[in-house]
C-alpha cells in the first residue's frame, strides 16, 4: 500500500481539529528532529533538513511528501490537501490544512515526513520501540 492510499480516509468519518500544539507534541518526541523558529515561522528539522513547517498563521501545515505521489493525494481530497507553491515544487513537499485533518491522518504525516528524513536505522529503532511496522516512504535518488 502507498503512502497516498494509508492517508486517503473515508469522507464520511468526522474529524477533529488538530492544532499545532498537537503536532509539535508528536514532532518533538521523535529523535534528531528539534522546532525552530525562522522569519516568524515554526518548523521542525533533522540535521538542516525540514521535515514539518507551518504558516504564520497556523492553519497550514507542510511536510516533507514524495514528488511523485502528490499530485494524486491533492486530486483525491484538495479540500484537506494542496500543492506548495511553484518554487517549493522542487522538493518533496505537500501543504495539509490543519481544521480538515483528524489526529490519526496528522501523526501519519508528520511521522511519514520525519521517516525521509533519518537514517534507516534511526527510524527502525524508534518504530521498533513504538511497534509501528510500516515500512519508510522512498524519496527517488536524485
Amino acid at each position: 500500500m502507498d503512502i497516498r492510499q494509508r492517508i486517503v480516509r473515508d469522507p464520511r468519518q468526522t474529524a477533529c481539529v488538530v492544532t499545532i500544539d498537537e503536532v509539535r507534541a508528536v514532532a518533538s518526541m521523535l529523535p534528531r528532529a528539534y522546532e525552530v523558529l525562522v522569519r516568524d515561522q515554526v518548523k521542525f528539522r533533522v540535521g538542516r533538513i525540514v521535515f514539518l513547517a507551518f504558516s504564520r498563521d497556523e492553519t497550514i501545515m507542510g511536510v516533507g511528501f514524495p514528488k511523485e505521489e502528490r499530485a494524486a493525494l491533492v486530486a483525491a481530497e484538495p479540500d484537506k490537501f494542496m500543492l506548495p507553491r511553484q518554487s517549493d515544487m522542487r522538493y518533496h513537499w505537500v501543504h495539509a490544512r490543519l481544521a480538515a485533518l483528524d489526529q490519526a491522518e496528522m501523526e501519519e504525516l508528520v511521522l511519514d515526513a520525519w521517516r525521509m528524513c533519518v537514517p534507516k536505522k534511526v527510524a527502525a529503532a524508534h518504530l521498533s520501540a513504538d511497534g509501528d511496522v510500516r515500512p519508510a516512504p522512498r524519496a527517488p535518488a536524485r
